[in-house]
């Protein structure tokens, strides 16, 4: 079993997430919000935004039906009933939890550490964006650390696990606001001594979505990283022309998702514009009111995953959503979250180059995510070894199409080497 060797200096502690005290104010708040008894304008569709039919419902549904207690007690036991994923804290008494923090730099971490069975399961930490949480990983974690068969393109595998690691990026819902001058660079700085030092993985394998933090600790920690998955990286996607000008072909999902990336980057940039320039007028103005904070997210939640959401394999339903904008509001992090715009204005670097590591990559694309990278142009900043493409699924792959992603991640293990 993985241990640091002095962990009592990070102050690793369990944590179980107590958040009902904030659930009657809350659902006083959002009973009491006012929204227009029909749209201003009901044909502009959600391109504009949110649309207010949607927010209503998923409001009622907020106040009259969703089961906050339910939901917490589901996000407090990913592993509790399983006895093989008990992890043993020094100087604490065996008890099995979860989830902890941890203290790096300063800086409180919460964390899953959801333990494999099999002694020789491969470390692996998964890494959310925004509007993310760990919450977005929630039906892929147990399965990702029990014994499966990952196949790869070339048609041979074997059985893989993972003892799962799913850290809270600094500043959203349990890890604690980093100071005003944090940028992901420091973030991938302390995931990799909460890897190696906190928990004791000398080497591990890294799944990222956006804010690329999973691709700055492939690049940056070619020693301990030995194997990578991503749906996103920190480079600005290509244009049509840029694409045609290579003499790249897409296929009908990459063509669905350039008209998305065009969108994206395009009128649905405005959001990043916002947090990037004025964190605070956005951060202050939703503060205290969940159904803003609810129109927020919930409305980039929508915009940014498959049009059949909700529908399997998809578990992205209005549970979910209300789930996620819970953790935002009663952790008080919707200001601390949005800061990470304004923290790593320059994300995306327009000169692709390729990350001095040997370590393999792998990268998958859902159809209806927000930014198109084609194979070829994947392929220059990593040491690509497959590039899935998937029909079905969003920007949250996690929720959106959890089977895929799951097996995306197994088709890693069989090129991870300690």
């Amino acid at each position: 079993m993985a241990l640091a060797a002095d962990n009592s200096s990070f102050n690793l502690q369990p944590f179980k997430i107590d958040l009902t005290g904030g659930i009657p104010r809350s659902n006083a708040l959002a009973n009491n919000t006012r929204l227009p008894e029909t749209a201003l304008y009901p044909d502009v569709g959600q391109n504009k935004g949110i649309e207010v039919d949607f927010l209503r419902e998923l409001r009622n549904d907020w106040v009259e039906s969703f089961d906050w207690e339910t939901q917490q007690t589901e996000l407090n036991q990913f592993a509790s009933t399983l006895s093989f994923l008990s992890f043993i804290v020094l100087d604490m008494p065996q008890i099995r939890f979860d989830q902890y923090t941890a203290v790096i730099e300063g800086q409180t971490v919460h964390f899953v550490h959801e333990k494999s069975e099999e002694p020789d399961a491969s470390p692996l930490i998964l890494l959310h964006g925004w509007p993310g949480s760990f919450q977005e990983f929630a039906p892929v974690i147990k399965p990702l650390a029990q014994t499966g068969w990952g196949t790869s393109n070339n048609n041979f595998g074997k059985n893989v696990s993972y003892h799962v690691v799913v850290p809270s990026l600094p500043g959203f819902v349990f890890s604690s606001a980093p100071p005003v001058n944090w940028t992901i660079t420091d973030t991938a700085r302390i995931f990799n001594t909460l890897m190696t030092e906190v928990l004791g993985y000398p080497t591990y394998a890294v799944h990222g979505t956006d804010w690329v933090v999973g691709y700055l600790l492939y690049s940056s920690f070619n020693t301990t990283v030995r194997a990578a998955h991503f749906v996103f990286i920190p480079f600005t996607p290509p244009t049509a022309q840029g694409i045609a000008a290579n003499n790249i072909t897409l296929s009908a999902v990459q063509n669905v998702t350039e008209h998305r990336d065009v969108a994206w980057l395009g009128p649905g940039f405005s959001y990043f514009t916002e947090a990037t320039t004025k964190p605070n007028d956005i951060g202050l103005a939703l503060y205290d009111s969940p159904v803003g904070q609810l129109a927020w997210i919930a409305g980039k939640l929508k915009l940014w995953s498959d049009p059949r959401a909700g529908t399997a394999p998809s578990v992205l339903n209005s549970t979910a959503i209300l789930t996620s904008v819970s953790l935002y509001y009663l952790t008080d992090s919707f200001l601390s979250s949005t800061w990470i715009y304004a923290q790593n204005p320059n994300v995306f670097n327009p000169v692709y180059s390729k990350a001095q590591t040997d370590a393999p990559m792998f990268f998958s694309l859902f159809e209806y995510t927000i930014a198109l990278w084609p194979q070829e142009y994947v392929a220059q900043v990593g040491n690509l070894v497959s590039y899935n493409v998937h029909d079905f699924g969003g920007h949250f792959a996690g929720l959106d199409n959890p089977p895929a992603l799951i097996e995306d991640i197994r088709e890693m293990g069989l090129y991870f080497e300690a």
